[in-house]
């Protein structure tokens, strides 16, 4: 009996009790292919989901913009634009001496919203992504929804076809 339980230790002992270098090379191989799949989608969904975020500011400031039009005697607000990535712009007949009814539209963090009125009764909002390459724009003399614009920069993009004056 004795023989037999050494006979069994012995051959415990001289077996594989774990796993080979290869195997854990595999493994290990294998994680980083996931990864490496895995991380790129995720940046794409966030960078999506932030392009998401300003157009639907831009949307949300129209609404703002119009009533604002409807509680200031039929008049669009000045000129804004967000002080920072994520505030969002308070919009006044005049803005320097913060008259009429205040309308505010709010920025999700990390975007930026710039309302240009042309002072013809059209106007026009940009938004901008934190990544400072989508911009969002929506003009009210055409309607519609709201669509990228090419342009490179905010004040750009809110003045961009500006009614001729006659």
């Amino acid at each position: 009996m004795k023989e037999t339980l050494r006979r069994m230790q012995k051959k415990r002992a001289a077996g594989d009790g774990g796993f080979t270098l290869v195997e854990l090379l595999v493994v290990v191989v294998i994680i980083g292919v996931l990864v490496a799949i895995a991380v790129p989608m995720y940046l794409n969904y966030r960078k999506g989901a932030a392009n998401k975020s300003a157009e639907s500011d831009v949307r949300a400031a129209v609404s703002a913009a119009e009533q604002f039009y409807t509680e200031n005697g039929n008049e669009y607000p000045a000129d804004v634009q967000s002080a920072a990535e994520g505030a969002g712009i308070d919009m006044y007949l005049d803005a320097a001496a913060k008259t009429g009814v205040k309308q505010t539209a709010n920025a999700s963090p990390g975007n930026k919203l710039y309302f240009h009125n042309f002072k013809d009764g059209t106007y026009r909002i940009c938004g901008q992504n934190a990544d400072g390459k989508t911009f969002y724009t929506y003009f009210s003399g055409t309607g519609g929804s709201v669509k990228k614009s090419s342009k490179t920069d905010l004040k750009t993009c809110a003045e961009e076809g500006a009614p001729a004056t006659p």
